[in-house]
């Protein structure tokens, strides 16, 4: 075999493609934890509904943050598009099925997201974070615009649904919903996952790392760069259908600029560019702003902006980046004699 042939390099690229693509064990902790809240936390599903609806919103900024270097300030767009089409879809025109509203969520947020990245991802830097956050305020306006369709600020209160599958009903404590909203992140996850394990993955890893060396390799960014926003964009508009169908309602505040910050703030708690991350710092984010809302209602996002502030002082790869140095730390002292 000549020492130039590309074909061992190949083969051990490929074999390391697939044992990342292997679950590990501690990967299933977060499911653990979450179908543990289930039996021991009964009264609290609504609260739970909504931590594993904002997890799915910060896994899929994660996906266009955190592994293709996306940086936005307009993510709420694709979360409130998602949430009204099956809002209006309701309160309109009458469609209650609740896993069709979440396909045709995906799909009209997905293609929202193609045709605004098809043109804002031509641009970087501050431009981008400009240019996102002024989409997701037009798409507030064109809402508040036509308040007659979209209810205005007042929104779209009291949506029925059909039951889950036409069996399971909605029970006053929000079981059938935090199973539903549980079943449709775990596909959502993994879907994400075989993502950034895949070869596509590793190339928006690439372009987040050094896009002009991409663009000297021949890569197609754009299409790349557009494509993943596509999906997150999809991702996002899943999980804010969602959000409507466990609330019973939704009105603009979904496309508010404190929603896309807030999410970003998840993420960066949690750690980017580590799927789980998003699931972290999701957690710990409601959690606080339950218990700190609960101890001063004036006040508590003082004690979420103290701990975004240590977080990026101390612990800048996130809680995820905390626990991989302490896991280093620890087995280099083992490992010494």
């Amino acid at each position: 075999m000549a020492a130039s042939d590309p074909t061992p390099m190949r083969e051990r690229a490929a074999e390391y493609l697939l044992r990342r693509h292997r679950f590990r064990a501690y990967e299933a902790l977060p499911w653990l934890i979450a179908i543990a809240a289930f039996f021991v936390f009964p009264d609290r599903m609504t609260f739970g509904s909504q931590v594993l609806i904002m997890i799915m919103f910060a896994l899929s900024l994660d996906l266009i943050l955190g592994y293709a270097g996306i940086v936005t300030l307009g993510h709420a767009a694709f979360f409130g598009v998602g949430a009204y089409v099956v809002g209006l879809g309701a309160a309109r025109l009458g469609y209650t099925e609740p896993i069709s509203g979440l396909v045709a969520a995906a799909l009209i947020s997905a293609l929202v997201g193609f045709i605004t990245g098809w043109f804002l991802l031509r641009y970087r830097g501050l431009t981008l974070l400009m240019l996102t956050l002024a989409t997701a305020i037009m798409f507030q306006e064109a809402g508040n615009l036509r308040s007659d369709i979209s209810g205005g600020y007042d929104g779209l209160p009291g949506l029925v649904f059909q039951p889950l599958l036409g069996k399971f009903e909605y029970d006053l404590y929000g079981h059938t919903n935090y199973v539903y909203a549980l079943v449709v992140l775990a596909v959502m996850f993994y879907f994400v996952r075989r993502i950034t394990y895949s070869p596509f993955g590793q190339a928006l890893t690439g372009i987040r790392e050094n896009v002009r060396r991409m663009h000297a390799i021949g890569s197609p960014v754009h299409l790349r760069l557009v494509t993943v926003y596509t999906i997150a964009a999809g991702i996002a508009g899943v999980a804010g259908a969602l959000f409507t169908q466990t609330n019973a309602y939704v009105t603009l505040t979904v496309f508010d600029f404190e929603n896309s910050a807030k999410v970003m703030v998840m993420l960066i708690l949690g750690g980017t560019g580590r799927l789980y991350g998003a699931f972290a710092g999701a957690a710990v984010y409601m959690l606080l702003e339950d218990h700190l809302s609960k101890l001063s209602p004036t006040f508590w996002q003082f004690g979420i902006g103290l701990l975004l502030v240590l977080a990026v002082l101390f612990a800048r790869r996130g809680i995820l980046g905390l626990f991989e140095d302490a896991s280093a730390y620890i087995a280099k002292k083992r490992s010494k004699p």
